[in-house]
């Protein structure tokens, strides 16, 4: 690095604590959307920008501080352009749907049991949703795996 490189450096440093008050190394970065995104919208990082607070967010709202905190996730409530992201306004993409047959299974040991039915409810991996069996027409709760199927357990 030459010298003029390091004057440089340091007088942006130098200017960004003049102006804002606060160190460059301990500016906090976040999330901001670069366009509106509608409820239900896949988030993409095109649709993203990430931006250097001039000061913290007020209260204790937990809000996105890297790109991967929201890419690939949807949107719960309508997101606007250059306004901070709550993580609470975005959810895992559902890998089961309401109504689509799944897989459902049942295992204990070397006993596994197979059927299909019809998910209560949308789910994403870890969730814990309400299940109709197509053939008995019982209803019972089941586990959204990773894979798109559910696991459901022994009382």
């Amino acid at each position: 690095m030459n010298t003029h490189s390091i004057v440089s450096a340091l007088v942006l440093a130098l200017a960004s604590f003049l102006v804002t008050g606060v160190p460059v190394a301990a500016q906090e970065q976040a999330v901001v959307s670069t366009r509106v995104i509608y409820p239900g919208e896949t988030i993409s990082v095109d649709a993203l920008d990430e931006v250097f607070l001039r000061r913290p967010p007020r209260g204790n709202t937990a809000i996105a501080r890297m790109l991967e905190d929201v890419d690939g996730k949807v949107a719960r409530r309508t997101l606007l352009p250059g306004r901070l992201i709550p993580i609470s306004y975005v959810r895992d993409a559902y890998l089961v749907e309401t109504g689509t047959p799944v897989t459902v299974t049942f295992s204990e040991g070397p006993l596994v049991i197979s059927l299909r039915a019809v998910p209560l409810q949308a789910g994403a991996a870890g969730d814990m949703i309400r299940l109709r069996n197509i053939e008995s027409g019982r209803t019972f709760m089941g586990i959204v795996l990773a894979d798109g199927s559910v696991q459901v357990g022994a009382i």
